[in-house]
């Protein structure tokens, strides 16, 4: 069995137990709690090793020129709009609230900043290790951010260092390899005491979230990535069917991996030519993950209302901010996405036990959320071909 099926297998039998045996449920909360001491303990290294490269390393992708700037353009307003859905559809639908977290998952109580100013102001870290040791995500980040562009303004003579931050990402991407595997103890821990202290609250949140994210994801596809590809003249009913095969491939797999060489001879097929082929979908297995960014945003919401957590306007700002640079380079970590909540929760005083609660419903989230991605890595390569003047009128 995967892991996946093996966390969905922790769902049931957390829920079941949670329902038949409330006491027993609630005694078992340590479970979850190794396990996020586990992954709040590679959040630092992780997020130094990834970002670091990822902006010190620009400037391959600088020296492209035209197609490397039309394609980093796509990412970013791509990767926006889709952290804005998510953002949205928890608004709108607030699948979190009238969820009771078990005692234990409630937020923490953390000293917020008062203003902007604030923020602004403790953001920037008096000391990167002190930073670490306090497991403060947004002065890592402006750390990192500072560091890269340093490194990249530095140019051959940063090499060294950048290959030791390689190494580092590739060293924590391992750690949490063999973390996540004690995911489906910390799943059966979580949902057993959310459904002992909720009950039908809590499946009915559980529901909604899925129900959202699902609606969410679909309306991405169908959306933003359907009439950009209007948009860039690229033709739909062709491009449908060269995408149809790695959409199914990643909707069974939910692995972008398996489903890349599909994606690849399918835009081929499609007329994309080499040239932009072999550039762009390296470049967006990394930097335009849209599925993963959407969920990004619905999951913080969620739990920000399951936990009734006052979100005022700046602070979403900033959680927005933080999201869209942490998911940065990250598509080779596994479970990389709750390694991001687990950063962002932690700064901004959200319960990190309930990612636990996440991962339960994960599996059945997972396979829409590849399946964007993935028609987002053959959209990508479609638009820009269209913007350098390919045709994709006949198959190559």
């Amino acid at each position: 069995m995967t892991l996946a099926n093996w966390m969905l297998v922790a769902a049931v039998g957390g829920l079941a137990t949670g329902w038949l045996a409330p006491a027993f449920a609630l005694s078992l909360s340590w479970m979850s709690d190794l396990f996020l001491r586990l992954i709040r303990m590679i959040i630092a290294p992780l997020l130094f090793g990834v970002l670091v490269p990822a902006i010190g390393g620009a400037g391959a992708t600088r020296d492209l020129g035209r197609i490397g700037v039309k394609s980093l353009l796509l990412f970013e307003v791509a990767t926006t709009i889709a952290l804005l859905l998510g953002w949205a559809t928890g608004l709108v639908l607030q699948p979190g609230v009238g969820m009771v977290l078990p005692a234990g998952l409630e937020a923490p109580s953390v000293s917020a900043p008062t203003s902007l100013v604030s923020v602004l102001v403790q953001a920037v870290p008096t000391s990167i290790f002190d930073a670490m040791a306090r497991g403060d995500v947004l002065q890592i980040v402006v750390f990192c951010l500072v560091f890269g562009m340093a490194a990249l303004s530095v140019g051959p003579r940063a090499r060294p260092v950048l290959e030791f931050a390689e190494a580092v990402a590739a060293i924590t991407s391992r750690c949490t390899h063999y973390i996540v595997w004690f995911a489906p103890a910390a799943v059966f821990a979580a949902l057993a005491g959310t459904v002992a202290a909720s009950g039908a609250n809590a499946l009915a949140g559980l529901t909604r979230f899925v129900v959202a994210a699902w609606a969410a994801e679909v309306l991405f596809l169908f959306g933003v990535i359907g009439p950009a590809l209007v948009w860039a003249g690229v033709p739909l009913r062709r491009f449908v069917h060269h995408v149809r095969e790695p959409f199914l491939v990643a909707f069974a797999t939910t692995s972008s991996a398996a489903a890349l060489p599909q994606a690849l001879e399918g835009m081929a097929r499609l007329g994309v030519s080499n040239r932009v082929l072999g550039f762009v979908t390296p470049l967006s297995l990394s930097l335009h993950m849209n599925g993963s960014t959407l969920y990004l945003g619905l999951a913080t919401l969620f739990v920000a209302q399951a936990a009734q957590v006052p979100l005022p306007l700046h602070t979403q700002l900033l959680m927005l901010l933080t999201l869209k640079l942490t998911s940065k380079g990250i598509a080779g970590i596994p479970r990389a996405n709750f390694v991001i909540l687990a950063a962002l929760f932690e700064s901004f005083g959200l319960p990190l036990a309930a990612l636990a609660i996440l991962l339960g419903v994960d599996a059945l989230i997972d396979t829409i959320r590849t399946s964007v991605n993935i028609a987002s890595h053959c959209a990508a390569p479609a638009i820009v071909a269209r913007w350098e003047g390919e045709s994709l009128q006949q198959d190559a």
